[in-house]
C-alpha cells in the first residue's frame, strides 16, 4: 500500500502555524524552471561551494566567495580542466580562498567531470535535468562515482542548491522517517536504507503532488 502524506503535512502544520504557512515555509527557493539552461560554470560554482561548505562554517565560505569566483576563473570547467595541474600550486597559496589542498584538488577534478559531460552528454545542465526525478539515489551514485568529494550530504546539497528537486537526509528528516516506519534508525547511508527512503519519497510525491524537496522540508518540519 502506498504511503500517504496528509498526516505528515498535518504534523508540520501543527508546528508551523497551519497548513498554508507550512506549505509556504517549505517551498524550495532554489528550484529553477529549466535546469538544462543553467550554465556549466554556475553548476560547477555551486558544486564547489558545497564541497567547501562540508566541514567548514558556511559563513566563512560565503564571505570569501567573490575571491573563489576570481581565483577559479569564474568556474569555467573547460579552462579549469585544461590548466588544472598548473593551477593547483597557485591556488593552494591563494589567500582569496580557503586554502584546503584536498578540496582545491577536488574542484579541479570536478571541472574535468563537468567538462566531460558538457562535451559528450549534451551539457551538464541537460544531464541533471533529464535524470529521472524518482531516482535521486542513482544520480547521487553517479556524482559520487564520476566526481570528487560529492558523496553523502555534499551531493544532496549540491543537487538541492543547483535547482534539482532533491531530498536531503538531515537528522530531522531521518527522525521523521523512523517515526513513519521507513527507516530503522535516524540515518540513511546503506543501499537498503536509501532504497527505502527513495521509495517513500516517491510514494509521498505520488500521493501529494508536492515536489520531493518540499516533502523533505515538511518531513523535517513535522518533527518540530
Amino acid at each position: 500500500m502506498a504511503r500517504k502524506f496528509a498526516p505528515i503535512l498535518k504534523m508540520a502544520a501543527g508546528h508551523h502555524g497551519g497548513e498554508a504557512a507550512a506549505l509556504d515555509k517549505s517551498r524550495n527557493t532554489h528550484a529553477v524552471a529549466d535546469l538544462s539552461k543553467v550554465s556549466a560554470d554556475r553548476l560547477l560554482s555551486t558544486m564547489t561551494r558545497c564541497v567547501f561548505n562540508a566541514g567548514f562554517n558556511w559563513k566563512v565560505i560565503e564571505a570569501k566567495w567573490d575571491g573563489f569566483e576570481t581565483a577559479f576563473d569564474g568556474f569555467d570547467p573547460g579552462k579549469l580542466a585544461f590548466f588544472g595541474e598548473e593551477m593547483l600550486d597557485r591556488l593552494v597559496s591563494d589567500e582569496r580562498i580557503v586554502r584546503n589542498g584536498q578540496k582545491i584538488k577536488a574542484t579541479l577534478e570536478n571541472a574535468k567531470f563537468v567538462a566531460d559531460v558538457e562535451a559528450k552528454e549534451g551539457g551538464f545542465g541537460h544531464f541533471l535535468a533529464t535524470w529521472p526525478a524518482d531516482d535521486q539515489v542513482g544520480l547521487m551514485a553517479e556524482l559520487n562515482k564520476r566526481g570528487s568529494r560529492l558523496g553523502g550530504a555534499t551531493g544532496q546539497y549540491f543537487l538541492r542548491f543547483a535547482g534539482w528537486d532533491a531530498w536531503i537526509t538531515s537528522s530531522h528528516v531521518c527522525a521523521a522517517l523512523v517515526r513513519e516506519g521507513v527507516l530503522d534508525k535516524p540515518v540513511a547511508t546503506s543501499k537498503r536504507d536509501l532504497a527505502s527512503l527513495q521509495a517513500a519519497f516517491n510514494d509521498y510525491h505520488a500521493d501529494s503532488g508536492l515536489p520531493r524537496a518540499q516533502i523533505s522540508r515538511l518531513l523535517a518540519m513535522s518533527i518540530g
